[in-house]
């Protein structure tokens, strides 16, 4: 992965969360880089303030230059070779910036690619499906048939990497999304989450999925994404929601000297060390290739449930600090509560994961219940 210059002076590098926890020295780079490219070029700040898209461009240049597009791609298949804890520190970063580009999608969509071994292309990229329940079909001459609903930034892809099944067998599959019928959505951040409609589409490169991988497998992913990008955005919003109460003067002093909206600044300091500790623990899992596919689930499912319920805990507490200021267009707290409430939504809110997670612990047993707490 390269090291991305920035036009800022290097010499004092960004400090570590204070909530963060440990990181290796490669994770540490990953997130020092991408923090110097999206301060650059993907100020919350500034793009709230751009009266058009022109700051997507150099942006995304920039994340590919470095190499952040591609982290989970091995290097054999022209990718950064980082692993899956590089890169959801990547995201956690990027979360905390709240910027409209298809980062986590990307790289999604690159590491299901390379996990059958095919190519992954350039330019941004998504994956599909990305919601439970729905599946799609793969002939005999790859070509895809089928619809997948809410698929993030799907309009702005070049290309979608997918799973399909043929004759009841997993398969990981690259379709152009020019070919794709499509209908628009959007997410309530307003970001593209359209239906993919596939009517026998050419792949233009098809593989067996490896044992392990399906299309819960991917959920379990973009879940764990998700949950990533959710912690970094509410240690944003901490950050802010404490600057502005330490700023903003009500009754002749500032308003975080009144009891109420400390015990609400604590109270979403605690939700976002939660998110982080859900969000880390879940990254650390599937970092770990012995990891087993029920603990793999277990971790996932804590994570997007948890990480989820801070999310919306959090916004209410940031909203309730700032006051009306915070819904206005002019001021980012919505950029960030916005897209903490897409985020909810994807891969599966917290009811279906916590359905998911309810199952595995009764088919346990009563007995096994306490133990696997412990464990974890």
């Amino acid at each position: 992965m390269e090291v991305y210059r920035s036009s800022a002076a290097l010499s004092t590098p960004p400090q570590p969360s204070r909530l963060a926890f440990r990181m290796s020295e490669t994770a540490h780079l990953a997130a020092e880089t991408t923090s110097r490219i999206f301060r650059d070029l993907g100020d919350p700040q500034a793009l709230n303030s751009a009266r058009d898209g022109a700051w997507r461009a150099p942006l995304w240049n920039a994340l590919e230059e470095a190499g952040l597009t591609r982290a989970w791609v091995p290097e054999a298949l022209g990718g950064a070779d980082a692993s899956l804890a590089d890169g959801f520190e990547v995201l956690r970063v990027a979360g905390s910036f709240a910027a409209a580009v298809p980062l986590a999608e990307t790289l999604l969509a690159g590491w299901l690619l390379a996990q059958a071994g095919l190519e992954v292309p350039g330019g941004p990229l998504t994956a599909a499906p990305a919601r439970s329940g729905e599946g799609l079909a793969l002939d005999g001459e790859n070509r895809v048939s089928g619809r997948a609903r809410a698929v993030p930034f799907a309009r702005d892809a070049a290309q979608v990497a997918l799973i399909a099944r043929r004759d009841g067998h997993a398969l990981v599959a690259l379709v152009e999304r020019a070919r794709c019928g499509l209908e628009p959505g959007e997410s309530q951040a307003g970001e593209p989450s359209d239906t993919l409609i596939f009517e026998s589409v050419p792949a233009l490169a098809a593989a067996e999925a490896p044992p392990g991988l399906d299309e819960e497998r991917l959920l379990a992913m973009g879940a764990a994404v998700r949950a990533a990008q959710m912690s970094g955005a509410l240690e944003a919003i901490l950050e802010r929601t404490a600057a502005y109460a330490a700023e903003r003067v009500a009754f002749g002093r500032p308003i975080a000297k009144f009891q109420a909206v400390q015990h609400g600044l604590a109270r979403l300091a605690s939700e976002t060390a939660a998110a982080l500790a859900a969000a880390g623990s879940a990254a650390d899992a599937l970092d770990r290739a012995d990891a087993a596919a029920e603990a793999l689930l277990l971790e996932v499912a804590g994570a997007k449930i948890r990480a989820g319920e801070a999310a919306g805990a959090g916004a209410a507490i940031a909203h309730q600090v700032h006051g009306a200021i915070g819904f206005s267009a002019e001021h980012v707290l919505h950029r960030y509560t916005q897209r903490l409430w897409a985020w909810r939504d994807d891969f599966g809110g917290e009811a279906e994961w916590a359905v998911r997670l309810g199952r595995i612990l009764a088919s346990r047993g009563a007995d096994a219940l306490w133990p696997l707490i412990a464990s974890r």
